[in-house]
């Protein structure tokens, strides 16, 4: 199953210089995260009835292509890593302008239990459908 985010580039998400500003890049991987929870059924209505969220350790950004207001982009989102007992993961996004390359997100995460402010070994439930995102090519157990 591939899930995509398309979207385009708003005057909001510019900088001075015209181009998209380093932290909408941030936002828009929240966004295409949340759509590919969405599409497995762990979107914000299960993680609020559920009291389990997404909390993020790293997230860094690489940029390769200048983009700018108007630009229709494409934002995949990819299981990169997964420990064994899916408490922590690594995802990657990549973000196109048609096939070209502009930027990627790489990040780690684990899952929080929101009322103990911890981070849990998720249920079953939510094992099985983080497990249905797509993986990339570098895809490793952490």
């Amino acid at each position: 199953m591939q899930t995509l985010l398309q979207l385009a580039v708003r005057w909001a998400d510019l900088d001075v210089n015209g181009h998209v500003r380093h932290s909408v890049y941030y936002d828009f991987g929240a966004q295409a995260r949340i759509v590919a929870l969405e599409a497995v059924g762990l979107g914000l209505r299960w993680m609020a009835a559920n009291q389990i969220g997404p909390v993020l350790f790293r997230e860094q950004a690489s940029f390769r292509r200048e983009v700018r207001m108007g630009d229709e982009l494409t934002i995949d989102t990819q299981l990169a890593g997964l420990s064994a007992d899916s408490r922590k993961w690594r995802i990657v996004h990549h973000i196109r302008r048609g096939e070209e390359l502009c930027a990627s997100l790489d990040l780690d995460g684990a899952w929080m239990d929101l009322k103990a402010r911890r981070i849990i070994t998720p249920p079953e439930e939510l094992r099985t459908a983080f497990q249905q995102l797509p993986r990339s090519e570098t895809f490793t157990v952490l």
